[in-house]
């Protein structure tokens, strides 16, 4: 039965809407398990099509790797709930089958739920470490940087870098340390050298199964095209014009949550692969719901459908979105910023 309640203003109540969702909070074991076959075997399968057809033309393999990064990007986001823990009804089993995917997303599970919590704690404050999201400037904060950092954060900005030589970075080379918590303990360093450890132990068995040219001819497409799409889904979930930033003594967890996160509106194809991670502000508002259960969520309340929503066309245009402006309170351009500054210069 689903959720009623008609006298919760959802703009103006966002705590009451959080504690309402508390009803869209428990999982099913048996959907979970049947999520989690139909993601993996058809990654399996697709992985073995595009070695199978390795002899027939290296095209055929690069149109295979397609759905299957589409598939790794579902196992990332069903690692993601598992982070929250709110896949299985069991921490262990979240904790566990998070840690396996982690070796075919090369992301070491216990390392990124501990930044992705600072990252949903902190998602939208001008004044705490932006960790688990894409590093955003205020316009004050770009001028305010010597000209070779303001070159730097330029070059970071740049499409070809955010979206393709940034993400190929992170996975690949980034998580192998743990990079941002050299000294925080045992457990960093225990996640990301584990999951290394099985990482190798899957190449090498790979490899001595298939050869070393056909392995990477499969995998690396794969987990390049996965890798990109990984970031820009992050990327588009915070980084849109009418997002929310504010100071540490303005900013609220709710309303950051529900007006700074967007609704991405993806078709049903696009949305079956990124499992449901662009109803971001209902997730961020309560990351305790599993991804199967957050269309519920809009079916009972249609009015959050409305709240930040990007059509995939809409998103593209986020991509010149650069720099938080304090005083529009909105993310604009460099070019904007420029214009800005030359008009109060004058």
């Amino acid at each position: 039965m689903g959720l009623q309640a008609p006298d919760i203003d959802i703009t103006a109540e966002p705590r009451a809407l959080k504690r309402a969702l508390g009803e869209y909070r428990t999982p099913s074991l048996a959907r979970s398990v049947v999520e989690l076959m139909v993601t993996v075997i058809p990654f399996a399968a697709l992985w073995l099509l595009m070695w199978g057809t390795l002899s027939a033309g290296y095209w055929l393999g690069l149109l295979l790797a397609v759905p299957a990064a589409g598939l790794l990007v579902r196992l990332f986001m069903i690692q993601h709930d598992c982070s929250h823990g709110a896949f299985f009804p069991s921490r262990g089993a979240n904790d566990w089958v998070g840690r396996a995917i982690g070796v075919l997303t090369l992301t070491p599970h216990d390392l990124w739920r501990h930044s992705h919590a600072i990252h949903h704690a902190s998602s939208g404050n001008l004044d705490r470490p932006r960790l688990g999201g894409i590093e955003t400037l205020t316009v004050r904060e770009f001028r305010d940087l010597p000209r070779r950092k303001q070159l730097q954060y330029r070059l970071y900005r740049h499409p070809l870098v955010l979206f393709g030589l940034g993400p190929a970075y992170l996975f690949l080379l980034d998580h192998r340390l743990p990079v941002g918590f050299m000294r925080a303990g045992w457990m960093p360093w225990l996640s990301t050298m584990s999951t290394n450890a099985a990482i190798v132990l899957l190449v090498v068995t790979m490899i001595w199964l298939v050869g070393v040219i056909p392995f990477l001819l499969v995998q690396l497409p794969i987990t390049l095209l996965a890798s990109s799409i990984g970031v820009w889904l992050f990327y588009v979930q915070h980084q849109f014009e009418d997002t929310l930033w504010e100071h540490d003594a303005d900013w609220t967890f709710h309303e950051a949550a529900l007006h700074g996160s967007s609704h991405y509106d993806l078709p049903p194809p696009l949305r079956w692969f990124t499992a449901n991670i662009g109803i971001h502000h209902v997730h961020h508002l309560c990351s305790r719901i599993p991804f199967y259960r957050l269309p519920e969520v809009l079916r009972d309340h249609p009015e959050l459908g409305n709240i930040g929503r990007l059509t995939l066309r809409k998103s593209l245009e986020s991509v010149r979105l650069r720099l938080w402006d304090e005083e529009s309170r909105r993310l604009i351009p460099f070019a904007e910023a420029n214009t800005t500054a030359t008009n109060r210069a004058h």
